[in-house]
């Protein structure tokens, strides 16, 4: 309670609402986001609620300086993994938080992890588009991977580190979050002319199969959570 919080490419706003929650009345937290839609369905939501303690900034994280303050933790879930210099975040975080606050990462530490088991060859192969397509546009899926190095050139310490993997049926309900992943960027790699329509239909009846079988697994991506302390 009381704290003061930077949620950094909050998106739409999950985490700041859920943060606003902990935080409480007479704590604050303060999202950065480039999206004015995503911005304006985080304002409707805190208007919903009556949350009066989150303010937000539509900026750039990349192109943009970052509001200064007496920030106790910062969120940051994610983001590495999706812009194309880590290197600079990184410096822009640890120009803004203070000595002794706390930075909260969760990235991609192995994004190939990602299968299924009996395997699925027409998965595999969406799953390689789409780390080519990542890479592509600047980002690195494992963005885990440099942030101990960043962390400790700009004055953190890692305090913890943890793995996050979940072993999957059909039946659990975050199956849902991959299956739907999987539909909806076979589409956009259909756009991108990197598949056509052949292998997305492929691809959506090996799944299909695969969810009827209740001995079907799947593993997540592993994400890695880093939380570390400004020194």
């Amino acid at each position: 309670m009381g704290k003061r919080v930077l949620d950094v490419g909050a998106g739409p706003g999950y985490a700041s609402i859920d943060l606003a929650e902990i935080v409480g009345p007479i704590g604050q937290v303060v999202a950065l986001e480039r999206s004015q839609n995503f911005i304006r369905a985080l304002e409707a939501t805190c208007r919903a609620r009556s949350f009066a303690n989150v303010k937000m900034h539509e900026m750039d994280l990349m192109k943009s300086d970052w509001p200064k303050g007496d920030y106790d933790f910062a969120w940051c879930r994610w983001v590495v993994s999706f812009i194309n210099d880590q290197s600079l975040l990184i410096n822009k975080l640890g120009r803004v938080m203070p000595k002794g606050s706390v930075a909260i990462f969760h990235e991609y530490g192995h994004y190939e992890t990602w299968r299924f088991f009996p395997r699925l060859p027409m998965h595999e192969r969406f799953r390689e588009h789409v780390i080519a397509t990542w890479r592509d546009s600047g980002g690195e899926p494992d963005g885990a991977i440099q942030l101990p190095g960043l962390l400790g050139q700009n004055g953190f310490v890692i305090r913890s580190a943890r793995p996050h993997i979940f072993c999957l049926s059909p039946s659990d309900y975050m199956w849902q979050w991959p299956a739907t992943f999987i539909d909806t960027h076979l589409d956009r790699l259909i756009e991108m002319g990197r598949i056509d329509q052949g292998f997305a239909e492929d691809t959506r009846t090996a799944l299909a199969n695969a969810e009827k079988n209740p001995n079907t697994r799947m593993l997540t991506p592993l994400v890695l959570e880093i939380i570390a302390e400004k020194l």
